[in-house]
């Protein structure tokens, strides 16, 4: 996975950022969401990358293009 500068603009600013936790099996806040590139059919994807606030899992969520 590839982070890039410009990519990374959710750093200062905390967005509440919603993800389905599979541990939880509830949908959940994101703690420490980060966007990231990820390698996609056609072309890199956008994703968000973070913890979740309630048990510490990882959490991913897939963005839409740009």
């Amino acid at each position: 996975m590839k982070f890039m500068a410009d990519e990374i603009k959710n750093e200062g600013a905390e967005e509440k950022v919603i993800a389905y936790c599979v541990k939880c099996r509830e949908k959940r806040e994101m703690k420490d969401a980060k966007e990231v590139e990820m390698k996609g059919k056609g072309g890199p994807r956008r994703a968000m990358k973070g913890t979740c606030v309630v048990c510490g899992t990882g959490m991913f969520r897939i963005l839409g293009k740009k």
